[in-house]
């Protein structure tokens, strides 16, 4: 359990994970307060970090649902195990015994499968686990009300079986990029806080936990080249994801300081599409490098 904001951001800092105190203070209260954390800002600034790390903070286990277009209800919380169904039936073909009583075996726990919201729900863990819902912009506006039910009651009815309550409320971080508005009574449950681009200090600071080995000038260009590149109307501004890549990989090839053709290299690593290495062609690198 936290027991402070600081405690908190040092627990964040020894996951390696820079923190300021507004995340902290978010992350603090939902944990007090037993509400979702809701987490929206661009790709690749740290959103689904915060639940790694808050999972290994917290010394439980990490449960991932990744969102996607078409995302239903049996592929979040639970399906038959169909061929362990049918298996089971024919091993009990020619013993007399009830209809009703072979339907009840193979509807048991014994034949279920569950996914991330079940296992969620009816962890058999001493510690509550967290529960990360990422990416909730790419679902369906129908799975989202499907998704309010279950986070807002923590419970399950399965037909066959019978009703699962959470016995811990599990600690549960949604994502988004924000690709589309989520309903406002997803958001209502929640606590939100919107993770920016970071400031150059702390982006210096997170290359520097990062990529220790990597040399003191070169995390500084690299920082400030990335801010630059941040004021640039690119199709898909480099976030803080695509700036660690970019180290790790100036830190394989040796590199010692930035200049034009490391960056022309390399620029792969930080930029994904086509008409943003355009782009950054017809900025002109060395004026993007003067005074670094």
């Amino acid at each position: 359990m936290f027991t402070s904001v600081e405690e908190v951001q040092e627990a964040l800092a020894r996951e390696s994970y820079i923190s300021d105190r507004a995340l902290a203070l978010t992350i603090y209260l939902a944990h007090k307060l037993q509400k979702s954390l809701f987490l929206e800002g661009e790709a690749g600034v740290g959103k689904t970090d915060v639940a790694k790390v808050l999972a290994n903070a917290l010394s439980t286990r990490l449960i991932r649902l990744q969102c996607y277009e078409g995302l239903d209800a049996n592929a979040a919380l639970y399906e038959w195990n169909y061929a362990k169904q049918i298996l089971h039936i024919r091993m009990e073909e020619g013993r007399e015994r009830p209809r009703a009583e072979l339907e009840k075996t193979i509807f048991s726990e014994e034949f279920l499968l569950r996914r991330p919201l079940l296992d969620a729900i009816h962890s058999g863990d001493h510690v509550a686990p967290v529960l990360l819902i990422d990416e909730i912009d790419r679902a369906d506006e129908e799975f989202e009300a499907f998704l309010l039910e279950v986070l807002s009651d923590f419970q399950v009815t399965i037909p066959e079986i019978g009703t699962f309550r959470a016995k811990h409320y599990p600690f549960v971080v949604l994502t988004s990029n924000r690709t589309r508005d989520i309903n406002d009574a997803l958001k209502r449950r929640c606590l939100y806080h919107w993770i920016d681009y970071p400031s150059f200090e702390k982006e210096q600071m997170i290359v520097r936990k990062k990529v220790p080995d990597l040399p003191e000038t070169l995390t500084e260009q690299i920082c400030q080249f990335m801010q630059k590149l941040r004021n640039i109307d690119f199709y898909k501004k480099p976030g803080v994801a695509e700036t660690l890549d970019w180290a790790r990989a100036l830190a394989v090839l040796g590199r010692q300081k930035l200049d034009g053709d490391s960056v022309e290299e390399t620029m792969g690593c930080f930029l994904k599409y086509s008409e943003d290495l355009h782009r950054l062609r017809e900025e002109k690198v060395e004026t993007l490098l003067k005074g670094l």
